[in-house]
């Protein structure tokens, strides 16, 4: 149920201007680490500002809508949203100036593949991905921990598109409109924009399926106004209605800045610019970071080197309590 779960409790916002403010303090937060040498009246010449990081986050947005898309086998919905969910909950709180999107955003598609049973192995996965695909594959896996980590391990989310389904079922059974399967092709695809918005955050998934049907309905000319108010809330919810009311129309509202593209030119600029003040710690390209996982190698080297002897030790001590006297041969 997702009044009682993780997603409810922990990720859910008042307002855009909550998220907003705990973006902000990411990016303050990375640059009070990183810049301390820094003259804080010119930070923002060499750090990416709150308004680039959260234009990083858009581009990379449509990268992992497009990703899924493209997957083989073809993957479905709901790993597609659960990978949004992790994506947008990484970066409430950390910048991309820490981890680059390209890597988390790929990492956040294979652990949604793996919480939504859709079962793929890694070499599978990086069969999808253009470039070094054996350097992907440790990209993803070691990140891996830390993404669920930044997630406090709260893995499970409740998609709207569950709530769709039991909305069509419904009108359908208690409805007066005619053929409702006629709404699934505008609903998913009202779905599929709303993912690039912060509705996810902001709004439980009753509701973001409420706006997707809703939104359907009016694009085909239809009015389920009073399915809404009648049947699905009838007179014991007459007192919810109004806050629904307001949170469809601010879903339906968010959706339609989805087609806002940034500027092409910009981007590349801003690639350029994170590239120069991205954490060489979390960089697979810089030397810092091969040496950091060189050295996690050799401690796992020599760790497991000291477990197989102390074993080989109490294995050889345990063959010698056991053996019994040999008998003499004459």
């Amino acid at each position: 149920m997702f009044p009682t779960s993780s997603q409810c409790k922990y990720w859910m916002f008042s307002s855009e201007e909550e998220l907003d403010s705990l973006r902000v303090n990411a990016n303050n937060k990375h640059i009070e680490t990183h810049g301390k040498n820094i003259n804080p009246a010119t930070k923002y010449d060499i750090f990416l500002n709150p308004e680039e990081e959260r234009l990083m986050v858009k581009r990379f947005e449509g990268h992992l809508k497009d990703f899924c898309k493209r997957f083989q086998p073809p993957m479905p919905r709901c790993v597609t949203g659960t990978a949004f969910h992790y994506f947008k909950r990484f970066y409430i709180k950390n910048s991309v100036m820490n981890y680059h999107p390209k890597e988390i955003m790929v990492t956040c598609i294979y652990l949604a593949c793996k919480v939504e049973e859709f079962n793929v192995s890694i070499l599978q996965f990086v069969a999808n991905i253009k470039g070094d695909r054996e350097k992907a594959a440790d990209i993803i896996l070691n990140n891996e921990l830390l993404l669920m980590e930044q997630l406090n391990f709260q893995l499970a989310i409740h998609n709207p598109f569950r709530p769709v389904e039991g909305l069509l079922i419904d009108i359908k059974t208690r409805g007066s409109l005619h053929d409702p399967e006629r709404l699934r092709v505008g609903t998913e695809q009202f779905l599929e924009r709303v993912l690039l918005t912060d509705a996810l955050l902001l709004y439980a998934p009753s509701q973001v399926a409420l706006a997707a049907v809703l939104h359907a309905a009016s694009k085909l000319q239809e009015n389920l106004d009073s399915y809404v108010t009648e049947i699905l809330f009838g007179r014991d919810g007459s007192d919810k209605l109004a806050h629904l009311i307001d949170a469809v129309r601010a879903i339906r509202s968010m959706e339609k800045t989805v087609d806002i593209a940034a500027d092409k030119n910009l981007m590349k600029t801003l690639d350029k610019k994170l590239e120069k003040c991205r954490n060489p710690e979390n960089n697979p390209d810089s030397d810092i970071y091969k040496k950091k996982m060189q050295a996690l190698l050799d401690d796992e080297d020599d760790l497991y080197n000291a477990i197989s002897a102390q074993n080989q030790e109490k294995d050889d001590s345990a063959l010698r309590m056991s053996l019994p006297n040999s008998p003499e041969v004459a």
